[in-house]
């Protein structure tokens, strides 16, 4: 399974944008456009109904040798055996949380992803022992209206001061990538852009190919 080191595209299944019936289409989709890593997001679905799409979608990740990330669900993350679990800060700190030892992982491999929207949260989510960040949102995003914008500032502070691997995420589009990729990040998370294009294995080309450009 590919490492986390060496994900630089990293796509969603979020249910906001892919119905019930695609969820299968589009992660193959997303596999055949170069995602490195994808995490399925299924905010307001129930709990058993999450378990049942992380278990469809596992095996075709397998077998493209890409990680799952499950968003904020840690017991559907050890009941599948996903690489990888995400947590927000309010799922983690707010819920009283200091390390990532402290969360009930039991014997599993799973490596903790946490969210960080400003330089003090970075710095206590690698204290805390997560193995890459988010670091956003950067623009405004339709997938969190609500949320603080970070700005690019933010990412330029992650370039000089994040040693972990760390993903630029919120509203980046293939339109203002290179002002993200301008600003220091060489990997990005990315929802809408790719889930809302008309050609979804087309549009996470044009990212990947972005991203690969960039490293050279």
């Amino acid at each position: 399974m590919k490492p986390i080191h060496q994900c630089y595209l990293y796509a969603f299944i979020d249910t906001t944008y892919v119905p019930e019936h695609l969820i299968t289409d589009t992660t193959k989709k997303l596999c055949d456009g170069g995602a490195d890593i994808i995490q399925l997001r299924a905010k307001g679905l129930p709990k058993n109904k999450i378990h049942v799409i992380a278990e469809q979608i596992l095996p075709i990740l397998s077998n493209n040798n890409i990680p799952l990330v499950i968003n904020d669900h840690i017991d559907i993350a050890k009941a599948i055996r996903a690489q990888y679990c995400h947590l927000g800060q309010e799922d983690f700190f707010d819920a009283g949380f200091k390390h990532v030892s402290e969360l009930p992982l039991n014997d599993t491999a799973i490596q903790i992803g946490l969210s960080s929207h400003c330089p003090n949260q970075a710095i206590r989510a690698i204290e805390a022992g997560a193995c890459y960040l988010g670091v956003g949102p950067v623009f405004k995003t339709p997938t969190k209206p609500e949320a603080t914008l970070a700005t690019l500032d933010y990412v330029r502070w992650a370039r000089a001061n994040i040693q972990i691997p760390w993903f630029a995420i919120g509203g980046i589009t293939l339109e203002n990538l290179d002002s993200v990729l301008e600003a220091g990040a060489r990997r990005i998370c990315v929802v809408s852009a790719i889930l809302k294009a008309s050609d979804i294995s087309k549009a996470c080309a044009a990212f990947k190919n972005k991203l690969t450009s960039a490293k050279t």
